[in-house]
């Protein structure tokens, strides 16, 4: 069996050959979805990659949450379908409702664009499975609306529940908690605003640290 990686492109999507390298790399199949597309074609879990969908009209993520495919994604997920929101794709995944808090102006107000290390706070989720608790990850980070916010009792149940997935070691952009990455109650749906998909090799990248959420997801689906 080959898992099928669903990535999803929008119009100013800017990620989404990078996300299906990464699928590629670990063995999946990816799958584009179109964002007009009313039907996920089969695929076993979906990425909803970075960029600036919609021109990031009105506010990151809000037009997109409103896609046909986007449709699709929020049924799927909600029957455990593992969904992963990256940069852009985790602001998308918070306008829909699947994933709690917002993401908001850097502390700063400017644009980010470096590597940075997180550590990984959970390793209890679809996405995350194959790392070791606590362990390090070199990824870039390219963001002006990048710093997570929630209001205080999100923060506490996120907190409480382990749901905080991905913390930076130097916070950057101000997010509360050094949160980079959060997920949903259930650990299928996971959002961070670092790229793993940008860290899938030594060579082109800071590391091939990112490699660790795709071959979890490979595990999950392949374990059935």
């Amino acid at each position: 069996m080959t898992a099928r990686i669903g990535v999803i492109t929008f119009p100013g999507t800017l990620d989404d050959v990078d996300a299906a390298r990464a699928a590629r790399r670990v063995g999946a199949e990816p799958v584009n979805l179109w964002h007009a597309d009313a039907d996920l074609k089969s695929v076993d879990a979906v990425v909803v990659p970075g960029g600036f969908s919609y021109g990031d009209y009105l506010r990151a993520g809000a037009i997109a949450r409103f896609a046909p495919v986007m449709t699709e994604v929020v049924d799927a997920a909600r029957r455990g379908m593992p969904v992963l929101g990256i940069c852009n794709g985790f602001q998308v995944l918070c306008e829909a409702g699947l994933l709690p808090g917002a993401l908001t102006r850097n502390v700063g107000l400017h644009f980010i664009c470096r590597d940075v290390w997180l550590r990984v706070a959970s390793t209890s989720t679809a996405w995350t499975s194959r790392f070791e608790p606590e362990a390090d990850l070199l990824v870039p980070l390219k963001s002006g609306e990048g710093r997570y916010v929630a209001p205080t009792e999100v923060l506490e149940e996120l907190e409480g529940e382990g749901r905080v997935v991905f913390r930076y070691h130097e916070n950057a952009n101000g997010s509360q908690h050094d949160i980079a990455g959060v997920s949903s109650a259930d650990g299928r749906v996971v959002g961070l605003m670092p790229h793993p998909e940008h860290a899938i090799e030594a060579l082109t990248g800071p590391s091939d640290d990112g490699l660790g959420l795709f071959y979890s997801v490979l595990d999950g689906v392949l374990a059935g």
